[in-house]
């Protein structure tokens, strides 16, 4: 929905925060991967394992991953859903049976908001006539009836965002000459996240240089002790 007398630059769509949310999630995901997947195949060969002891490792830590990303954001989402429905459904039926009530109550809670009890009233009596039940669930409840979230995109998403994250370090490693295979992996990863956490900080506003290092030093300190347990492991069982 296009605002009148809005910015031209400024995004003032009724679903930009829920692009935005959606945004941040596939860069939590593919960071998600990065990480959980760098420490498996770096662990691996701290161990000092081969290439295909390590490609094995890490594709079954790509393929868990997603697998498990996607399921628990389908299950997370589909909650979701089912409350924000039940929600919307007992605010149908009240305005169904007490339209009076609900106009009322909707024009206190704008009132509350700082309008004029006259403007209020005004207000309420326009949204109402527009489309009630969408007046209530916006003001009352914060959803948006014609924007719930797809469990099956949002675990297609999550799924496609892990995966993506996840191939990195393992094609990373796969393909460094081996006496190089951890050191380039650790780079391309940390180089990676840096990104990742710039991206992220852009999307929240927030200092892009505390984001970088926190996720930088974060992702290092990880791949670190699954380095140190891979060779101190593999040493002891083999």
């Amino acid at each position: 929905m296009t605002v009148s007398g809005a910015h031209e630059d400024e995004p003032h769509d009724a679903a930009m925060g829920s692009r935005l949310n959606w945004l941040r999630a596939g860069v939590l995901g593919a960071n998600d991967g990065i990480v959980s997947t760098a420490g498996l195949v770096v662990g691996v060969a701290g161990a000092s394992a081969g290439r295909g002891a390590i490609f094995t490792a890490g594709l079954a830590g790509l393929t868990a991953g997603a697998v498990s990303m996607a399921l628990g954001e389908y299950i997370s989402v589909s909650s979701q859903r089912d409350s924000e429905r039940s929600q919307l459904d007992l605010e149908a039926r009240e305005l169904r049976d007490s339209p009076e009530e609900e106009l009322e109550e909707l024009a206190g809670l704008y009132e509350a908001k700082g309008l004029s009890a006259e403007t209020a009233r005004r207000v309420a009596e326009e949204l109402t006539a527009h489309d009630p039940l969408a007046a209530h669930a916006d003001i009352e409840l914060g959803i948006d009836p014609d924007a719930l979230t797809s469990p099956l995109q949002a675990a297609a998403a999550s799924a496609v965002a892990f995966t993506l994250g996840a191939a990195l370090p393992l094609a990373a490693i796969m393909l460094a000459p081996e006496a190089w295979q951890v050191l380039s992996t650790v780079a391309i990863v940390l180089v990676a996240l840096a990104l990742a956490g710039l991206i992220s900080a852009r999307l929240g506003h927030s200092s892009p240089r505390l984001a970088v290092a926190r996720v930088v030093v974060g992702g290092a300190a990880g791949l670190a002790v699954t380095y140190a347990i891979g060779r101190l492991f593999g040493t002891a069982v083999g």
